[in-house]
């Protein structure tokens, strides 16, 4: 490669590297021009097989945004007051306006998570359980999108070597039998959110105006 070409390569990677840096820019920028300093969290659309998948979902995300510094409305409250709304659905809620549900709560804005992913495959000796999650958090009074993120986490459980290969083939079986039947989705759900949200600069979200000395 001549010294013009090898230019021309490091000018267009610098472009795109510039032009990621910029679109995460303009996420943060959207979110910290908002200045949100409630959220609340609207049930959780669940695309996945697992019935249970929403709640696992709802038992981890309020911590790591409160430990971000932002009030948050307590879950089973909010469930409560969209039902009898006449939202019991989450698909209807996540289609109604995001002004009228901030509305009912005062909030200054809503995040959505939906379930793209949850699930278990079956491997003989090893069980691979991925979590597939979109979130998205609007503004209260415009409904606008200003902090949006994807994550995906897989666990696959490693049983490790052993004196004896039998032995360790069948505890392998074992341990894959039982992730299949049981697969412990909590850590996973919790390692997510918590990745999503605390990635910051970057994917994650700032710290709110609530935030103590000791999470800063």
């Amino acid at each position: 490669m001549n010294r013009i070409s090898r230019k021309i390569v490091l000018f267009v990677a610098a472009l795109s590297l510039t032009g990621c840096i910029h679109q995460e820019l303009s996420k943060q920028e959207k979110f910290l021009a908002a200045a949100p300093r409630s959220i609340l969290i609207v049930p959780v659309v669940n695309k996945s097989v697992d019935v249970t998948a929403a709640d696992y979902m709802l038992a981890t995300i309020t911590i790591p945004l409160a430990e971000r510094g932002y009030y948050v409305f307590p879950i089973n409250l909010v469930k409560r007051v969209l039902e009898d709304d006449g939202l019991s659905d989450s698909s209807m809620v996540h289609a109604a306006p995001t002004q009228k549900l901030a509305s009912l709560f005062g909030a200054d804005s809503v995040l959505y998570i939906s379930i793209e992913r949850w699930d278990a495959q079956y491997q003989v000796l090893s069980t691979k359980v991925t979590v597939g999650l979109h979130y998205q958090i609007r503004d209260g009074k415009t409904g606008d999108v200003i902090w949006e993120n994807r994550e995906t986490m897989v666990y696959q459980p490693n049983s490790g070597g052993g004196g004896n290969p039998l032995a360790s083939l069948v505890v392998m079986a074992v341990q894959a039998a039982v992730t299949k039947a049981a697969p412990n989705y909590i850590p996973l759900a919790r390692q997510a959110n918590s990745q999503a949200l605390t990635q910051y600069p970057g994917r994650g979200i700032p710290l709110g105006p609530y935030v103590t000395e000791q999470q800063q």
